[in-house]
């Protein structure tokens, strides 16, 4: 068993990706943390999950656009949500000036199997 810092190996310059790390994994769910340094989802992209998405900022900022809403949620360090399964969303953008780190928590339901082309965000 190791311990990590959740805040260790940032970057300490925007980066051309966010990157993602799995910290914990089951059959059932998963834990990532995601950095994010200035990126947004692609023009016209949006996340379409087949299961809940728990989800923390613990740093920096975001705009959050779930389907439906008016406009992007603003989020900013202690924020989450729960993002139910199929309700399609989309980081609008993510701040450039620091890190944002995310820790995303996905939940499955008990009945439905994994699948390795599943992509959560």
């Amino acid at each position: 068993m190791t311990t990590a810092n959740l805040f260790a190996g940032l970057p300490a310059a925007p980066q051309s990706d966010e990157t993602t790390d799995v910290l914990a994994q089951a059959p059932h769910g998963r834990v990532e943390r995601i950095v994010s340094t200035g990126q947004a989802s692609p023009p016209g992209f949006w996340y379409d999950q087949p299961f809940d998405e728990w989800v923390v900022l613990l740093s920096g900022s975001a705009g959050l656009h779930l389907h439906g809403e008016p406009a992007p949620r603003r989020l900013g360090p202690g924020d989450h949500l729960t993002i139910p399964a199929r309700l399609r969303h989309r980081v609008e953008w993510t701040s450039p000036d620091e890190a944002t780190v995310w820790l995303a928590v996905h939940l499955r339901p008990a009945d439905q199997p994994s699948t390795a082309s599943e992509s959560p965000s």
